[in-house]
């Protein structure tokens, strides 16, 4: 079990008034996260990028060895603060139980030093890299095209991306997920644009042997594989076909369809549960999501009612990961009451274990019930995407004479705590849920 938190947004420090300062902004939060249940943090990438044009959130590397420690693209720190700072970051996260995830940018660099020509195409390109860390120095052979391939999975802008087949940046690349794990302080990876490289680096990253305070480590791995649900799953199968360590990938069909939830009116529910996703198809290799840094653009954002959203995907299985934006800016923590993100994270860590099991469906109302598992002794879980009263259903449960107690709920027009609920002897129960909300009901 566990939830995740991305602990940015694009262009978080400037829009929060917190530039060269965001290591801190998140330091300070940490033993609240950690109080809420939060178990991991994946933070933005930490390297020095190209900064082009001003400061940038680190998806453009130049010097992945520079933390903000070396006086290069504009200045010493990152956008989001020195090395020092993250190493401060790093010891809080440990101290209150929290894992860390790196941002691996593998796929394009930018902000080269000089240009040199490809003898390949003949064409002059910006392929020389002399960082000032003085490590992984680059040059037009790291790249594409290159003496190793000549072919490239697929580009992003006009960056040079790397050539993984070239020994050294393939053994470079390694060197520098090892530096992050044994040496940083990083507990695993989030691993950009797997669309531009092949599946074996991701793979080998994954298997590589981590020594991390004497014993050997296993790294978290979850890549951003943006497609429909069956290309997804295909490119997990393949970097998980020989794989000790599998990486998990996010689920951006699951997404379009809370999206949907949320934001079309007259949206079945059978098509949220039915219809194609990782989380349906394989969710033990799944991280749910709600929003993330990609999803800025007009018409991309979840902009109703997406606690409706957060619910489901801390209610049901899969690796759920929350949004900074939504948790602080918008407020959807509501911490301290039973009706938002907090409460479900609560209800997730302690209830929410074993596999699901739809108890009902209908175009307005879903229940579903989590089994159990350990000491997780499951949930039943209300969905009423109706707008004008509360809803409920009989239902056939696994528990016989049992009692229940509302742990989570919201509701649009409504906050009003649920009636508690019980069992007959052969199981059957009524649980409801208010008006265009939902209730996560557990065993008391």
């Amino acid at each position: 079990m566990g939830v995740m938190m991305q602990t940015f947004y694009w262009d978080c420090p400037r829009e929060d008034k917190k530039e060269f300062q965001w290591w801190k902004t998140i330091a300070r939060e940490i033993p609240g996260l950690a109080k809420a249940g939060f178990t991991s943090l994946w933070l933005p990438p930490v390297h020095k990028a190209a900064n082009l044009f001003g400061p940038s959130m680190g998806y453009d590397p130049y010097d992945y060895y520079d933390l903000g420690e070396f006086d290069q693209k504009g200045g010493v720190p990152t956008w989001f603060g020195t090395r020092a700072e993250l190493d401060q970051l790093i010891e809080s996260a440990r101290r209150h139980g929290l894992s860390l995830i790196a941002d691996m940018v593998l796929n394009h660099n930018s902000g080269a030093d000089a240009q040199e020509v490809n003898p390949i195409t003949g064409q002059s390109r910006w392929t020389v890299f002399n960082p000032k860390s003085g490590k992984f120095p680059r040059n037009w052979e790291c790249f594409h095209p290159s003496m190793y391939e000549s072919w490239d999975e697929m580009t992003f802008g006009d960056m040079p991306d790397l050539s993984h087949r070239n020994p050294y940046v393939y053994g470079e690349l390694l060197k520098l997920a090892r530096w992050l794990i044994e040496e940083v302080g990083f507990d695993g990876f989030r691993y950009d644009f797997v669309k531009g490289f092949a599946a074996n680096t991701v793979t080998a990253i994954q298997e590589y042997r981590y020594i991390k305070n004497g014993a050997y480590h296993k790294p978290y791995g979850v890549a951003e594989y943006w497609d429909n649900a069956a290309n997804t799953l295909h490119w997990v199968n393949e970097a998980n076909e020989a794989n000790y360590n599998p990486v998990d990938a996010f689920d951006f069909p699951l997404r379009e369809l809370l999206k949907g939830l949320c934001d079309s009116y007259g949206f079945s529910l059978k098509s949220l549960v039915l219809g194609d996703s990782v989380l349906k198809a394989q969710p033990q290799t799944t991280v749910t999501f709600v929003e993330n840094h990609d999803l800025r653009d007009e018409g991309r954002p979840i902009v109703n009612d997406k606690l409706l959203a957060y619910s489901y995907i801390l209610a049901h299985e899969g690796y759920p990961c929350i949004f900074w934006k939504d948790y602080f800016n918008y407020n959807l923590a509501l911490r301290n009451t039973p009706n938002g993100i907090d409460a479900l994270v609560s209800a997730h860590e302690k209830h929410a274990g074993g596999a699901a099991s739809t108890l009902y469906l209908s175009d307005d109302l879903y229940i579903m019930q989590r089994g159990g598992f350990g000491e997780q002794r499951g949930l039943i879980y209300v969905l009423n995407n109706r707008g004008d009263d509360w809803r409920g259903a009989w239902v056939d449960t696994q528990w016989k004479n049992a009692s229940f107690a509302p742990v989570a709920w919201w509701g649009k027009f409504d906050l009003s705590r649920p009636a508690d609920q019980s069992t007959t002897a052969d199981g059957r129960g009524q649980f409801f849920a208010p008006a265009r909300g939902y209730a996560v009901y557990a065993l008391k």
